[in-house]
């Protein structure tokens, strides 16, 4: 069998289903489509095929970069959202499911709990992409792990220091960090941190690489000889808490006083939609230390490998 028929027809679900040597492939593969794109080298292989886009939640790069990555591998895309779909009238997921899978190569899912992926996942044949669950946002998590790469050249051995609400993006960068063999402190306040079982595959699979995964209310401690410092908001599409938020995470801001506490040649990343004044200032979002630009460009070329990979 060929590395890359371990891909092939599977469902991209989560990083955690992933080992090292199989996501350092995929982002090889990114590489190579964005060097492609920059050479403007034609790269249609899957033409011919359809893919499905449901969106539940509200999206910008989610949906323009796959929406792109899909056109520039030849292929034709399909955009819904529940309330324009019978889903909105009571029709199972499992039927529907099971209807796009006669129509289509592949579904491209954005929606809110990971059981609800998993359900398409069950009733379909063709691949099932995780766009973002409320758990996990495996596409962000190879986006950042390529601009990381580019930017320091390795993965192994890097220091993140994260800030910002503990969930999907953040669960896919604790699955990351550890497979790859980066150090991860998320830095958080007292009374807030990553889900349970995203918690513990971490710490396991940090410890069996030699690496570390800390959850930390000390910011200082996070960020200090930090190579990469990843910001994100801490009110997010369904909170209702948000001022109870705003000021719990008031004193972990990353500005240009916090990111002293980093290596000089630190990056800073943040997954955007950002906030400037809250979780980051606009100094360093638009500083020369920033990655968010490069970083919001790799979600097309990662997803493009995905779409390449696994589609059949």
């Amino acid at each position: 069998m060929s590395f890359k028929d371990r891909f092939q027809g599977k469902d991209f679900l989560t990083l955690m289903d992933w080992r090292k040597e199989e996501i350092t492939y995929m982002l090889d593969v990114s590489a190579d489509f964005k060097r492609q794109r920059m050479m403007k080298e034609p790269h249609e292989y899957l033409r011919g095929r359809t893919v499905a886009m449901i969106f539940e939640k509200h999206s910008t790069r989610t949906r323009f970069s796959f929406q792109a990555a899909i056109a520039h591998l030849g292929m034709q895309s399909f955009y819904a959202t529940p309330d324009v779909m019978q889903l909105a009238r009571g029709e199972p997921v499992k039927d529907t499911a099971r209807i796009i899978d006669r129509y289509c190569d592949g579904l491209v899912l954005r929606t809110y709990g990971q059981n609800i992926a998993e359900e398409y996942a069950e009733y379909m044949d063709s691949p099932v992409i995780n766009a973002l669950t409320d758990l996990t946002h495996p596409c962000q998590g190879l986006a950042d792990m390529l601009t990381m790469r580019e930017r320091k050249g390795r993965l192994q051995g890097l220091k993140v220091a994260y800030v910002g609400d503990p969930w999907n993006v953040c669960h896919s960068l604790m699955v990351g960090s550890s497979i790859m063999g980066m150090d991860m402190y998320v830095a958080v306040p007292k009374g807030w941190k990553p889900n349970e079982k995203i918690t513990k595959f971490a710490v396991e699979h940090a410890a069996d690489g030699g690496s570390q995964m800390i959850v930390t209310d000390d910011l200082e401690e996070a960020f200090t000889e930090a190579d990469v410092v990843y910001a994100n908001t801490y009110h997010s599409m369904g909170h209702k808490d948000i001022e109870e938020r705003k000021k719990a995470f008031a004193k972990y801001q990353v500005n240009d006083e916090t990111m002293r506490l980093a290596k000089r040649d630190a990056i800073f990343m943040h997954c955007l939609p950002g906030y400037r004044g809250e979780e980051m200032t606009d100094s360093v979002i638009e500083g020369p230390q920033s990655a968010v630009w490069d970083e919001g460009e790799n979600r097309m070329h990662t997803e493009k490998a995905v779409l390449a990979l696994f589609i059949q």
